[in-house]
């Protein structure tokens, strides 16, 4: 297990679709770890692969009482209801903005063994299982923001002083790391 560095705004990583994961071994399960002990370390609510660099469909996350992660999760939503919140992102520090998202979210996926989990949130945890699924997408958080608060929110990101020393891996982006 390690803690790995957390791929900030800039990194194309972050915009690229995830490949979905094929071999459930010990690799996977090394990742898993990986994620977990990185979003323990970083102190946050949810961190998918590719916010370490990683282009494969696996997230973990730490709500409240409910902490997990999911390979190759798809989202179902039982209803049309919706919640507008603040939310951020690891690959954002110190960023915080007004997202809509929907209220109740069913995911679907696997354990790092291949078993089929689900997971069913309401309010933080859907938001959560949303914004780590659309991290798996190419999908950021400021891309659901509506245009005059993703206007503020980049101008925001402009101005903050953080380190954005892009690492672009050696490796084709689709590729396998493993």
């Amino acid at each position: 297990m390690a803690i790995r560095d957390i791929r900030l705004f800039g990194d194309p990583i972050l915009n690229t679709t995830a490949e979905p994961v094929t071999d459930f071994d010990k690799q996977l399960r090394t990742l898993v770890k990986d994620l977990t002990q990185t979003l323990d370390d970083a102190q946050g609510a949810g961190l998918a692969a590719p916010q370490i660099g990683v282009g494969l469909r696996v997230f973990a996350y730490a709500v409240d009482s409910e902490r997990g992660y999911l390979v190759n999760p798809v989202l179902e939503f039982p209803d049309e209801e919706e919640q507008d919140g603040e939310e951020g992102c690891l690959s954002f520090p110190g960023i915080y903005y007004d997202v809509k998202r929907r209220l109740n979210t069913v995911a679907r996926g696997f354990t790092d063994r291949g078993d089929p989990i689900q997971v069913v949130g309401t309010e933080i945890l859907a938001r959560c299982l949303q914004h780590e699924t659309d991290h798996l997408d190419g999908v950021l958080f400021i891309d659901r923001m509506d245009p005059a608060t993703r206007k503020q929110a980049m101008r925001e990101i402009r101005a903050a002083n953080w380190d954005i020393t892009v690492k672009v891996s050696p490796h084709r982006m689709t590729d396998r790391i493993f």
